[in-house]
């Protein structure tokens, strides 16, 4: 299971431990991810996404399907 959000594209980032004797670690920084199913009115059917928190609160304050379309004006997500 790939850890990309399905609406933002966050995905992990890459960085270093740091010990006290300062020796660096490779590490990744994972999105905060959930699944989550919307349902959808507009177009009456459910739609199960990976989203990030991000993007939840987006949807929270916009709504689904308006975020939806902004998404697909700017050519990043199509909706059927």
């Amino acid at each position: 299971m790939a850890r990309i959000c399905d609406l933002t594209g966050k995905k992990p980032l890459k960085g270093h431990y740091v010990s006290h004797s300062n020796v660096k670690t490779n590490r990744r920084f994972l999105p905060n991810l959930k699944v989550k199913k919307f349902f959808v009115p507009e177009l009456d059917q459910w739609v199960s996404l990976k989203v990030s928190m991000y993007a939840l609160r987006t949807i929270d304050k916009k709504g689904i399907y308006q975020y939806l379309k902004e998404l697909e004006n700017k050519g990043e997500v199509q909706i059927r």
